[in-house]
Parts: C-alpha cells; structure tokens; sequence
C-alpha cells in the first residue's frame, strides 16, 4: 500500500494511488482524501484567514485514472472570504464542485463555551475500519487507514464512536489540520452504517465540513450515526473530536438503495 493518497509530478494533476479506491467502484475514488486536496487549494488562496467550513457536491464518481483541481477566490473580505472550488477529470468536465468560507481569527482570551465528553485515544484499542469489505476487492481506502475503538465500541453497523490515523495527501507535504481531517470526515455513512455493502448502497452525495477549530494530532475521532428513510434518502451525522475534546461536524446526505432484497 502507497505512503501518500496521491502523486503529482507537476503540482496541478494529481494521481490517486491505491490507498484513495473507494468501496463501491473499483475506478473511484473514495471522496475524503480528494476533499482534502479542495481544501489545500482553498487554503492555498486564502492563506491568511482560518478554513472554517467547506461543502462538496459530489456530482459524479471522482475518476481513479486522475483529476484537476481548480479554485477562485468569490469574495476577500475584512472578516468573510470565500471560493469556489472543483475537481476536473480528463474531458474538462467538473465531477465535484465546492465552496469553502474562510474567517479571520483574532484573540479574546478565554470565551465562555459548552463542554462534551470525548473519549480517549489511550483507552482505545485498534481494530479493522468499519467497513472492510470491497465490491471489488481490490486494494482501497478502508484497508489504507487505521482504526482504533474506545471501550464498548466496535466496527459493527450502527452508530459508532472511533479514531482514525490517515496517510498524508501528498510526498514531501505536511497536510494543514483542515486537510488531515477530511479523510475521516467522509466515512460518516461506513462508520456508523445501518447495514453492509453487499446488502445496501449507501452512497453520499455530499460532504459538509464546519470546523470551530483546527484539530490538532495525528489520530481523529469522530462520533456518527446515519439515519435512512424508507424513501432511500438518508444522512449521516458525525461530531468530529481530537484529544482536545470537539473540533466540529461533518454532514453527508446519503443515497441508499438495497442492494438485494433484505433477509
């Protein structure tokens, strides 16, 4: 398995190694490590305010034979800035498009703020990722990461607790904090599944990011669960933590479709 989820020898195609096959086709990318790079180049042309919130349509499947990624500033602001982002494929045409906000920072010592327990990545046990199973079987993102479980939690279906190391975006390249947690952020809908693949699609057709503050470590926690409707629309909702305590959400609207009739 790769070191990094992408190669680029150029610095504006980019190609997505083994590690980056998502779980459904085996020509796709999984969508968090390219939701990563959409964040670098947000940042990239705001450098100088915090990445605070970034939402991806996921319009097609975000082809594994490569991609571009395309950014432009939509508003520079005093405290609020903005753009809008893409990934390309080969034909020039957009399988994902974006927009991220940025906000200037400033300090006031201690605000008053709520508190939630998290758990702790030192009482956690590592385990496989939650859904470890292809439907190609080929080498993916789920066996590219590892996994770690606070006492009582497990990788079975439903709403589940668990930490989560993932590779780097990119050799020679140390991912901003926003970027080191988009990979986690889009398995919402696998860690806190209703049901397995074989039996269900449960494919997200978005992914919204809101972080209240940059997370900090390697290892990432998220808290999700994932509600389905009888009319095959769904959501997954997850709290995103690091040994600090909340760092913020990630919201992804899921398609559900059985795969086979259910037992």
């Amino acid at each position: 398995m790769s070191d990094t989820f992408f190669t680029s020898a150029d610095g504006e195609w980019f190609s997505p190694t083994d590690a980056t096959r998502g779980p459904w086709d085996v020509d796709a990318c999984h969508a968090g490590p390219p939701t990563g790079l959409l964040a670098r180049a947000s940042e990239r042309e705001i450098p100088d305010r915090q990445l605070v919130r970034l939402t991806a349509e996921l319009l097609r499947p975000i082809p594994h034979a490569g991609f571009a990624v395309t950014a432009e500033v939509t508003r520079r602001g005093r405290s609020i800035s903005t753009t809008r982002l893409a990934i390309v494929e080969g034909s020039g045409r957009e399988v994902v498009t974006a927009t991220a906000m940025h906000l200037a920072t400033a300090s006031f010592g201690d605000l008053p703020t709520a508190t939630t327990p998290t758990p702790s990545v030192a009482e956690a046990r590592p385990d496989v990722f939650p859904m470890r199973r292809t439907l190609h079987g080929r080498p993916a993102f789920t066996t590219s990461v590892e996994a770690m479980y606070p006492p009582g939690e497990d990788p079975e279906p439903g709403p589940t607790r668990m930490w989560m190391r993932a590779l780097p975006l990119l050799p020679g390249e140390e991912p901003s904090p926003f970027q080191r947690i988009c990979p986690l952020s889009d398995c919402g809908n696998a860690i806190s599944r209703n049901g397995e693949p074989e039996d269900f699609a449960f494919l997200n057709v978005d992914l919204t990011i809101s972080l209240h503050r940059p997370p900090a470590g390697d290892w990432l926690g998220s808290d999700s669960v994932s509600r389905w409707e009888p009319n095959g629309i769904g959501l997954s909702d997850s709290l995103l933590f690091d040994e600090r305590g909340p760092v913020g959400r990630a919201l992804q609207t899921l398609l559900v479709r059985p795969q086979r009739a259910p037992s």
